[in-house]
């Protein structure tokens, strides 16, 4: 006999089923660092996966001059957002009438993004390369003379002959300015022709949980417990985009560190009640990477000293703290209210690989530039209602909104949050064992690329994306 969705069981449903309801899309968020299998009734494990798939295509800038930041409409980019997965288990137990524990693993910060066309590529053509970075000023009608790559590495030669003996006149300083970057972008371009842009993050988490229910009715927990969390990252950059930058790469080994997750909820089982409010911790890594930067010797400057092209080193990051409320209560025997709220402070975050930092030392402030950084904070809201339709069926809808982290943004991931709507459903196979499936499509925020220099490079517009999940779930008494 199948069983029969009451209020208390049908609260248990809504939260086993949104299997795709909490993934995210400012700044790395990927897993939304959902919770509340930890707040289910009895004995409970769940096992989940995630697949996000998305179109995000733009334009490349047409103005590659490396002293202006206008964007001007370039090329098409092509779709850059590659699929992406990712898996959640949770497992809590009551030990008795007071005290809870609970493990979940998630994969709560991740990135994959690859451009395949455009200035985000690099080019083996030396002249369409040198002719596109200088923005006209080598090229048909340059106003320096200077056609095409051979002329202008030939002047460069000159000019550095000149600037040795001491009798460049201010003019040909200006020049000398100009054509060395212009030339050694050339070269490194060419060096890896075909060769895309990428990037790639993944992390993993794994949480303790222990909660104290107390009150005369044991309505409210608190809860708490340490959190395990591993990161890792690679970052490829090429092509005419990204000016002297191009040709860098980094390697970032994986790194475990530790954080916390502290929290309080109330529960009102006679009207399928539950409200939780979760802090998680920051938490610091200091991960080996090494580092591939060819113009970096040319960059080098008297604040951070000669430069190596390739150096091995740790870079600092924190992934940030966030705040998740969650809260569901029944509306009618049959029908629950749903509502999800996240806040992570990506304004915060950074990431600064120290090659690359030594790289801008001086030329860009005497902190120099972070690879990666955001301008705000990430505000999401999610509300749902929940309908048993049968004794051992349950569906449900959301609708949801996500501010995203700023615009302008990285051009590694030209975003600027999103709307949602949403539809799952679930199915008890047996009182303990039930099936969840549910989707989500998303209307992406406009936005533009920007470099951490400040030059906008790309132009997003009208992109969309869907998330799909499945959930196996246990439940006993």
């Amino acid at each position: 006999m199948r069983p029969t969705f009451h209020l208390k069981t049908l609260a248990v449903a809504v939260a086993a089923f949104s299997a795709a309801s909490i993934a995210s899309a400012a700044g790395l968020d990927r897993s939304g660092q959902d919770v509340t299998a930890f707040f289910q009734d009895g004995t409970y494990a769940e096992a989940v996966y995630t697949y996000i798939d998305a179109d995000v295509s733009g334009r490349d800038s047409a103005n590659q001059l490396l002293t202006d930041n206008d964007y001007a409409r370039g090329d098409d980019t092509g779709d850059i957002a590659e699929s992406y997965d990712f898996f959640r288990y949770g497992v809590k137990a009551d030990i008795n009438d007071t005290f809870s524990i609970g493990v979940i693993y998630d994969e709560p910060f991740g990135a994959a993004a690859e451009y395949k066309k455009g200035n985000f590529v690099a080019n083996g053509d030396r002249d369409a390369v040198i002719s596109s970075a200088s923005g006209g000023a080598i090229g048909p009608g340059s106003p320096l003379g200077l056609t095409n790559y051979a002329q202008a590495a030939d002047a460069l030669e000159q000019l550095q002959a000149g600037a040795a003996a001491g009798v460049l006149t201010p003019e040909q300083q200006g020049q000398l300015a100009l054509l060395a970057p212009l030339v050694a972008v050339a070269d490194v371009g060419a060096a890896t022709p075909g060769e895309t842009t990428k990037v790639e993050v993944r992390s993993n988490n794994l949480t303790a949980i222990l909660g104290m229910k107390f009150g005369p009715k044991k309505n409210f927990q608190i809860y708490g417990g340490p959190v395990a969390q591993r990161i890792e990252a690679q970052t490829r950059l090429r092509g005419t985009a990204y000016g002297p930058a191009t040709g860098y790469t980094s390697n970032t080994s994986s790194d475990t560190d530790y954080g916390y997750l502290a929290g309080i909820s109330f529960s009102k089982p006679e009207i399928a009640l539950k409200a939780a409010l979760t802090y998680r911790s920051e938490i610091d890594h200091e991960s080996p990477t090494f580092e591939v930067y060819p113009l970096a010797p040319l960059l080098s400057s008297q604040a951070s000293g000669q430069l190596p092209n390739q150096r091995g080193g740790k870079v600092e990051t924190t992934t940030p703290e966030s705040i998740n409320f969650d809260f569901q209560t029944g509306i009618n025997p049959t029908t629950l209210a749903t509502a999800k709220v996240r806040w992570v402070p990506w304004g915060d975050f950074k990431i600064t690989p120290p090659l690359y930092n030594d790289a801008t030392l001086g030329r860009f402030g005497p902190d120099g530039l972070n690879l990666v950084d955001y301008d705000d904070d990430q505000y999401q809201v999610e509300i749902g209602v929940a309908k048993r339709l049968a004794p051992a069926l349950a569906v449900n809808g959301t609708v949801g909104w996500d501010s995203g982290a700023g615009d302008p943004t990285t051009s590694l991931g030209p975003i600027e949050g999103y709307y949602s709507v949403g539809l799952g459903a679930k199915y008890n196979v047996t009182p303990e064992w039930a099936v969840s499936a549910g989707g989500k499509y998303l209307w992406f925020g406009d936005a533009q690329g920007r470099l951490p220099t400040g030059k906008i490079v790309n132009d997003f517009e009208d992109n969309d994306g869907f998330i799909a999940g499945v959930k196996l779930s246990y439940q006993g008494k």
